[in-house]
């Protein structure tokens, strides 16, 4: 993710508490799990609570915080009780929990927010950008020339501060987020902020290789075009069994979040093809060191 845009100041008033999307989604696949053993469909099981199917449909995929009230009628439905009821009600009260981006959630859109709970949350995270360089390996001169460039006016220190700190999920302890990045080279030849900004940059991807949890591959323009024509791409794992992983497609002013098992594979495939074909990790370092001397 390049930039972001704002959409006007404005306090988040979500519960304290720790990030809500491990727990929605523990808690989505529980619930769908509970209402099928029970042979229940979801208009049946919405119409026992007075509910709409549309909403247990977006619990059951974890897309949003609910009413522990909601829950306890559904796990009442489904049979559920004792300690099982004691844990699920429990996670339904986790769902509305503060999520790390809300004191900035002005400089959010809407559709990027499951990503960067997400994000915090992964064990890995694999992504394909050819544009620009990605959020997590980016200078703070870097973003902050993509952030002037978009006419992020005012607010620019703000979102660089806030890019940093996002990039702390590679240095958290004890389990820093692994990170692997195919990077189309086009975007180390696409000029910005000036040469010294470029040059910064590439030194700082250069010194992120060495970290053991950072991986970077480069690929040239004519196959990141043939394997994965229709733009960035990015895969998210967590570290809970049985969680399905995320994927993130960021498009002009808004993004993609597939959640059909064919559609997961399919993204994984692509990765893994970009990944045969891109130049091998250990390779990066001399590259980009040749890239520099153009700067």
């Amino acid at each position: 993710m390049a930039s972001v845009a704002i959409t006007g100041r404005r306090r988040y008033t979500g519960a304290q508490g720790g990030d809500p999307l491990v727990p929605r989604m523990l808690l989505a696949r529980r619930l769908r799990e509970l209402r099928e053993a029970a042979g229940l469909s979801r208009a049946r099981a919405a119409r026992a609570i007075s509910a709409s199917d549309s909403k247990v449909g977006r619990l059951e995929l974890g897309r949003s915080g609910c009413k522990p009230r909601d829950v306890a009628a559904l796990l009442t439905v489904y049979g559920a009780d004792g300690d099982e009821r004691t844990t699920l009600l429990a996670l339904a009260e986790q769902t509305n929990a503060r999520p790390w981006w809300a004191d900035d959630a002005d400089l959010v859109p809407s559709w990027v927010r499951p990503y960067l709970t997400a994000e915090q949350a992964a064990k890995l995270v694999r992504t394909f950008e050819t544009r620009y360089v990605p959020g997590l390996l980016q200078t703070e001169d870097y973003a902050r020339a993509l952030f002037v460039a978009g006419g992020s006016g005012p607010d620019v220190e703000r979102r660089v501060e806030f890019r940093t700190r996002r990039q702390r999920v590679l240095r958290r302890r004890p389990r820093p987020l692994n990170l692997w990045i195919v990077l189309g080279e086009k975007a180390l030849w696409r000029p910005v902020g000036g040469p010294a900004t470029m040059r910064a940059q590439i030194q700082r991807i250069i010194e992120l290789c060495r970290r053991p949890n950072v991986t970077v591959q480069l690929v040239p323009d004519a196959t990141c075009t043939a394997v994965a024509g229709d733009g960035p791409l990015t895969l998210v794992r967590f570290p809970q069994q049985g969680l399905a992983d995320l994927v993130y497609l960021e498009r002009t002013g808004g993004a993609r979040y597939p959640v059909r098992p064919a559609e997961v594979e399919r993204h994984w495939h692509v990765f893994n093809r970009l990944v045969t074909e891109a130049s091998p990790p250990e390779h990066t370092p001399r590259r980009l060191a040749s890239i520099l001397t153009t700067y």
